[in-house]
């Protein structure tokens, strides 16, 4: 079995409407490239025409095309990990089948690699998002960088190249929920970022509700790191040292001053403060329990339908 000097790994979520385009842009920039690829797509449980359109285009284009149908909806980084799976080539780029990162930058990718870097990140350009999103983006960004120091300016663009031997790294880890990217640069040897072209969402609509933002930001910074914890724990222990001279306070001011009602709302403010402190450690503690809950019951991470390809 021949081995391809490029994988490209395509997942797909309800994507009908700019699947054309995204086949009319991207062979021609790979056939160009002057060198042997494949395109992988993953299928994560679209309920549109997706599956139909890619084994068409499977169809079209064997030699070079490889289609993963999954199951049903296992989300965008297990779609992105069963394609580094199935991978054949030494170089792999990831891509979003929306066209907002531009296939014609993966050449830039690729140069960068070429100067001895075994995993590039990308950084937008110009993003061209809406501001809830920039604004939100940029302040997680800020936030997992002091809590996890894995340091990618731009987390959000799934534009990156990623050497063999990070790809084979990760398929050893068998994490049920995870972040690909952040997960290759603990691993990476030398790794580096590119600026990159950003463009608008053409067609279809965006996958990520601020829902979905927020869990993926959850995943993120308790699957990489126990800062959280450690923040929350010295945080207990200021509260309640706190605590502990305010009572010491109480009661002197009872033994000089006598007893008084004044202070009733205060006391409840404080106990509401000290009751909503309780209620986010408990919270957080349950971020990561429930994360060894998911990986001790040993379910698979997804379920493929059906594998399209002309040697299997």
């Amino acid at each position: 079995m021949n081995t391809p000097q490029l994988s490209v790994v395509i997942p797909v979520y309800n994507e009908e409407k700019g699947l054309q385009t995204l086949f009319d842009r991207l062979y021609p920039i790979l056939d160009n490239l002057g060198i042997s690829y494949e395109v992988v797509f993953i299928n994560d449980g679209s309920r549109d025409r997706s599956a139909a359109i890619l084994r068409e285009q499977f169809q079209r284009r064997q030699d070079v095309t490889r289609v993963i149908l999954f199951n049903g909806n296992f989300g965008q980084h297990m779609a992105i990990t069963a394609g580094f799976e199935h991978v054949r080539g030494a170089r792999v780029v990831t891509l979003d089948a929306d066209l907002q990162n531009p296939p014609e930058e993966i050449a830039k990718l690729l140069a960068k690699m070429d100067e001895g870097y075994d995993y590039i990140g990308s950084i937008r350009k110009q993003r061209n998002d809406s501001w809830w999103r920039h604004l939100g983006s940029r302040a997680m960004n800020r936030l997992r960088e002091r809590i996890t120091d894995i340091k990618m300016t731009d987390q959000g663009c799934m534009l990156r190249a990623y050497d063999r031997h990070l790809i084979d790294a990760i398929n050893s880890c068998q994490e049920v929920t995870t972040f690909v990217p952040a997960l290759a640069y603990t691993f990476a040897r030398n790794p580096a970022e590119v600026m990159v072209e950003h463009e608008e969402r053409a067609l279809g609509e965006s996958k990520y509700s601020l829902y979905s933002l927020i869990r993926l930001n959850f995943d993120l910074m308790t699957g990489f790191s126990v800062v959280p914890l450690q923040w929350f724990s010295m945080a207990g222990i200021t509260v309640s040292l706190m605590s502990a001279f305010f009572v010491v306070f109480l009661l002197v001011r009872r033994l000089f001053v006598g007893p008084e009602a004044e202070g009733v709302f205060t006391l409840f403010a404080i106990a509401f403060f000290l009751i909503g402190l309780t209620l986010f450690g408990i919270g957080l503690l349950g971020e990561y329990i429930g994360r060894i809950y998911l990986q001790v019951r040993h379910r698979p991470r997804y379920l493929i339908q059906a594998v399209l390809d002309k040697t299997e």
